[in-house]
C-alpha cells in the first residue's frame, strides 16, 4: 500500500510544554485508521499539526509525498487534506444546499458563483444532489442548517467534507454529542465512504473505533505508545492501563 500522508518527528512545544514529540506516522491509501487516547494525551494537537492550524515546532507533514509543512489549511484542502471538526463550523443561516453548493464550486474554482449552483442543472448541481443523497440529506436540502436535528447537522459537516473530494478525511469524534436515535445514521455514512479516501477518525467511543478501524494508533502524552490491528491494541497491557482500563473486559 501507498502512504497518502506522513510525518516524520513532528513536535509542538508550547513553552516548557511538550504537547506533541518526535511523532513519526504514516496513513496508508484507503486507510480506515483510528487514533484514540486519553483526554490531554495531544490527539488534538497532533491534528492541528496535520491540517496546518498550528505551525509545528521542528519535523514534517507529507501529503503524497509533497511537503506541505508550511503549508495554510486552504491549501492543505485544495490538495486532499481535509477533516471535520469536533465542534461543527457550520454556517447556520445556509441551507444543506447552499452549504453543498459552496464545497463544491469553491473545489471547482468557482466560488464566487456558488449560489448559482444551487439553482442550475450544471455539474455543480449534479454532484451536489449526489453528496446529498450519499449522506441522506436530500430531504433537508432547503431547510437552514441551525434549524436541522444535530445528527443532520454532523452528517451535513462528513458531506461538505467529502465534496471537497479529499484524499485524506480526517473525521474528529464525529458522532459526539449526537443522539442515540441519530446516531446510526453517522455511522453508516462513514462505514460507506468509497476505499479509495484514507479515513483517520479521532474518537474516544470504543464501540465505534472497533468497529471502525483496521488499524489503530494510541497517543499518550504527546506519544504513540501503541499502534497495531484492533485485536492486538485491545489485548495490549500498556494500552489497557492507559486507555481502556477494564472497559473492554465486559
Amino acid at each position: 500500500m501507498s502512504i497518502v500522508l506522513e510525518t516524520r518527528r513532528l513536535a509542538k512545544r508550547f513553552g516548557g510544554l511538550v504537547a506533541t514529540g518526535d511523532v513519526s506516522f504514516r496513513l496508508e491509501t484507503g486507510a480506515r485508521h483510528a487514533l484514540i487516547g486519553p483526554n490531554g494525551a495531544g490527539k488534538t494537537t497532533f491534528v492541528n499539526l496535520l491540517t496546518g492550524v498550528l505551525p509545528p515546532s521542528s519535523g514534517q507533514v507529507l501529503l503524497l509525498g509533497e511537503d506541505v509543512t508550511g503549508l495554510r489549511p486552504e491549501a492543505r484542502v485544495r490538495r486532499g487534506l481535509v477533516r471535520t471538526f469536533q465542534i461543527n463550523q457550520l454556517f447556520g443561516e445556509l441551507t444543506p444546499l447552499e452549504t453543498l453548493c459552496l464545497a463544491v464550486g469553491e473545489r471547482l474554482g468557482q466560488g464566487r458563483d456558488w449560489r448559482r449552483g444551487a439553482g442550475t442543472r450544471g455539474a455543480v448541481a449534479n454532484e451536489v444532489m449526489g453528496v446529498a443523497e450519499r449522506f441522506r440529506l436530500a430531504d433537508v436540502l432547503e431547510r437552514r442548517t441551525d434549524t436541522l436535528p444535530y445528527g443532520k447537522q454532523r452528517l451535513l459537516e462528513i458531506a461538505a467534507a467529502f465534496a471537497c473530494a479529499p484524499k485524506v478525511l480526517l473525521l474528529d469524534e464525529p458522532a459526539a454529542g449526537v443522539p442515540e436515535a441519530e446516531r446510526h445514521d453517522i455511522l453508516q455514512a462513514i462505514a460507506a465512504l468509497p476505499e479509495e479516501v484514507a479515513v483517520l477518525l479521532i474518537e474516544h467511543d470504543m464501540d465505534l473505533v472497533f468497529s471502525f478501524a483496521r488499524r489503530i494508533s494510541v497517543l499518550v502524552d504527546g506519544a504513540l505508545l501503541a499502534e497495531g490491528a484492533p485485536d492486538a491494541i485491545a489485548a495490549d497491557p500498556r494500552v489497557r492501563a492507559v486507555y481502556l482500563g477494564e472497559s473492554r473486559d465486559g
